[in-house]
């Protein structure tokens, strides 16, 4: 389709498929449900990477081991949360005073609290019985404990809970789509900016009809974005965009790299999302102003890393940078380490990375003998990265995609394999000249780069089409064109502000629309 087509006044709303919970939103929401902290979910499978963030609902599906695993974390949560007169009372306070006449009755208040929000929406007639069933069953032979346990445990497997179920309404001025109730914008919205079920403010506008236009859920977006939960969601979107969240876990020969920890790679990942938060909350905001900012956060250790003066304390504080040597988030150790699999640096992991993660640029892995050619050279083979790499540009085989991905790789060859500034390898001085696709010119290393970078209009549709996979749950296909046009034309207008995009992405057909579902 072509997306001038999108332009016509059509609603056109994409695919809205059936996406369950991810670990983080469960962690988050039986956080929210029991005041469970114990982060449950992390015990389960991982997610198929589909659109980068686990979250692609056409990849989540759900093995028979997920299925027992799903069984064996509701246990435990149900055990926690009916674990002490305490935990009970945080159920409903009538469970701080029960008698044998008074049991019955406290559970069904429990299960008409608990349900509607384990569920995101009103009790259907018949729901609190059924539930209340279990709860006898549960309770025959043991205590009002065990009973309400095994009412916890069906809630946690039901698919009203692991799944966001939306039916939708008719929509008469525009037959043949429905939209969102207002309990499933409200999840909607939940999801989208903090990762967890409603909160009561959301809940109330949804019964007041409050979220039936774009306005009233503009207005729950703003609110929703300023609450300190929207920050950790952004958090955990950078993590899946960046190479950063295994820092703590990076391996380094300690002989080659005696100042490199665990510890100091913990801190490279929090140098990045303490960056990205102050500037997307209280800087200038905007994509261009995060790839080319001239600061960065340390604290002492991490500065004495980096062999920068001043800084002293655990607290992590703004620091300026060298501007010669490093600019923005991509200069950054944590990136440069990040996308460094060994000892040694390849220009063409670091390029592949900025191509397809920030650029949006397919690269196909290489399969069978090609796979072989491109294989890493030996370190020995050139003194420097840029000698030993030259090979796949000079390959008619490996060309194509190298003479893409080599020339944006050799720019952060003045970055180690733990992200620490060179001018030599091998001492060899580093020739750290390159160019980025589609854009005319050279530069002259990493720091030039990323002004292109954040000129270059591929890179902010990029960014925007990644926040809108995040946000609806999917990879966009060519039937979501006019959902990937409308997110990225609002991300343009805005003077590409983060903060803005976000609340774009609950303006769109796709946000307030979707297909009529067939009977």
């Amino acid at each position: 389709m072509d997306p001038s087509a999108c332009e016509d006044g059509t609603v056109r709303p994409g695919r809205a498929p059936l996406r369950r919970l991810t670990r983080f939103e469960y962690n988050k929401t039986v956080r929210d449900l029991f005041n469970d902290t114990t982060e449950p979910a992390f015990s389960l499978p991982s997610e198929d990477v589909g659109n980068g963030f686990g979250n692609d609902a056409d990849a989540l599906s759900v093995s028979s081991l997920l299925a027992e695993q799903l069984s064996t974390v509701a246990e435990g949560v149900a055990r926690r949360a009916t674990a002490t007169p305490e935990a009970l009372a945080r159920l409903d306070p009538c469970a701080s005073n029960l008698s044998p006449e008074s049991e019955e009755a406290c559970a069904r208040t429990i299960v008409e609290r608990i349900t509607p929000l384990a569920y995101r929406r009103p009790l259907a007639d018949g729901e609190a019985d059924e539930l209340l069933a279990l709860y006898a069953v549960g309770r025959t032979d043991a205590t009002f404990d065990v009973g309400i346990a095994t009412v916890i445990e069906a809630l946690l497997q039901s698919p009203d809970f692991l799944y966001r179920i939306e039916w939708g309404t008719s929509d008469p001025e525009h037959p043949g789509l429905r939209r969102p109730t207002g309990d499933e914008m409200a999840t909607r919205l939940s999801y989208l900016f903090w990762g967890t079920m409603p909160d009561e403010e959301l809940r109330t506008a949804a019964r007041a009809g409050e979220l039936s236009t774009k306005e009233g859920v503009r207005a729950q977006a703003e609110r929703m974005l300023e609450d300190p939960r929207a920050r950790t969601t952004i958090r955990f979107f950078f993590d899946n965009l960046l190479p950063i969240s295994n820092l703590a876990d990076l391996e380094r020969n300690a002989e080659v790299f005696p100042t490199f920890s665990r510890p100091i790679g913990a801190l490279m990942r929090e140098e990045t999302q303490r960056f990205l938060e102050h500037e997307i909350f209280e800087g200038t905001g905007t994509w261009a102003s995060i790839l080319t900012a001239p600061y960065t956060f340390m604290n002492g250790p991490l500065a004495a890393f980096y062999g920068v003066s001043g800084v002293t304390g655990d607290e992590f504080q703004q620091v300026q940078l060298d501007t010669t040597q490093r600019l923005g988030l991509l200069t950054q150790a944590g990136i440069m380490a990040g996308t460094t699999h060994s000892n040694n640096t390849n220009p063409v992991v670091r390029g592949s990375f900025v191509l397809q993660k920030l650029m949006c640029q397919k690269i196909p892995l290489p399969t069978g003998d090609i796979l072989e050619r491109v294989k890493p050279p030996d370190p020995y083979s050139g003194a420097t990265a840029r000698e030993r790499f030259s090979q796949h540009s000079q390959d008619d085989v490996c060309r194509g995609c190298h003479q893409l991905m080599d020339p944006v790789g050799f720019t952060f060859e003045n970055y180690d394999a733990v992200g620490l500034f060179r001018t030599t390898e091998n001492d060899v001085t580093i020739d750290a000249s390159g160019s980025l696709p589609g854009t005319p010119g050279t530069v002259s290393n990493a720091t030039g780069l990323v002004q292109k970078l954040a000129e270059a209009e591929e890179v902010h549709s990029c960014f925007a089409t990644r926040w809108a996979e995040y946000a609806y749950g999917l990879t966009l296909r060519a039937e979501d064109v006019c959902t990937k046009q409308a997110v990225k034309t609002a991300f343009k207008a805005s003077g590409y502000n983060v903060k803005q995009l976000l609340i774009e992405l609950t303006q769109t057909d796709a946000f307030h629309y979707m297909a009529a579902r067939e009977e």
